[in-house]
């Protein structure tokens, strides 16, 4: 399913699972951008505001009509406790897709399956691989504010830059291209075994900085 080569040519179908204050920004920014975009509920009647906010490219659905869709990529930014049941439930459907984590495992509000997680000895992303083992696995968005997310998307001059890392080099050249495409700069921190810093409490975790503050960051933490 995935991909054409020149993937800047390539208005991907990407499927938001949970239109929150995290997946509902990036949709919009991303109908902006020309992709085509299903934004996702339990209650897609709910979702009419925010569809016409994003224009003529996005569209409501369930979550089971998006998972049916065979999207290209598919956003996770629902609580964390929902990705056992999620890809259990649509293990048929997301196979070969890139799954965007952007999710953070938060014990007082996820409970003891993220407080399990926190405390292994693989890290958020590697689970989420873990569970979704089908799919190719990209983790992005789970560190950024929700209000920069919304508010400084395409600028030309003094952009803000967003950490990601990938399980493969298709994942990679997806997740860099989404980021870039609504005016982000893209960090690559490494694969799914690197995202540690990028977990709830880390060091980059909340940092709204530039691409060279943000790689210095990185590169002085690795020093040790």
């Amino acid at each position: 399913m995935l991909l054409h080569q020149n993937i800047k040519q390539y208005n991907m179908k990407i499927g938001i699972i949970g239109s929150g204050n995290i997946g509902g920004n990036l949709g919009k920014h991303w109908a902006k951008a020309g992709h085509n975009v299903m934004f996702s509920s339990r209650h897609p009647e709910e979702l009419g505001s925010l569809v016409k906010e994003a224009g003529p490219n996005a569209k409501a659905m369930s979550v089971t009509d998006t998972f049916e869709a065979k999207a290209d990529v598919y956003v996770l930014a629902m609580p964390y406790k929902a990705i056992d049941q999620i890809s259990e439930l649509y293990a048929g459907e997301y196979a070969n897709s890139v799954i965007l984590d952007a999710t953070n495992p938060y014990p007082e509000r996820d409970g003891e399956m993220a407080q399990d997680v926190r405390d292994a000895n693989y890290n958020a992303s590697e689970y989420t691989a873990m569970k979704f083992s089908s799919a190719k696995t990209a983790k992005a968005f789970n560190t950024i504010k929700a209000s920069d997310l919304k508010n400084r998307a395409f600028e030309d001059t003094d952009k803000l830059s967003v950490p990601f890392a990938a399980q493969d080099q298709e994942s990679k050249s997806v997740v860099k291209e989404l980021i870039e495409d609504i005016g982000f700069d893209a960090v690559y921190v490494g694969n799914l075994s690197d995202t540690k810093i990028m977990d709830p409490d880390q060091e980059i975790y909340g940092l709204s900085t530039s691409k060279s503050n943000l790689l210095e960051t990185i590169n002085s933490q690795r020093s040790f």
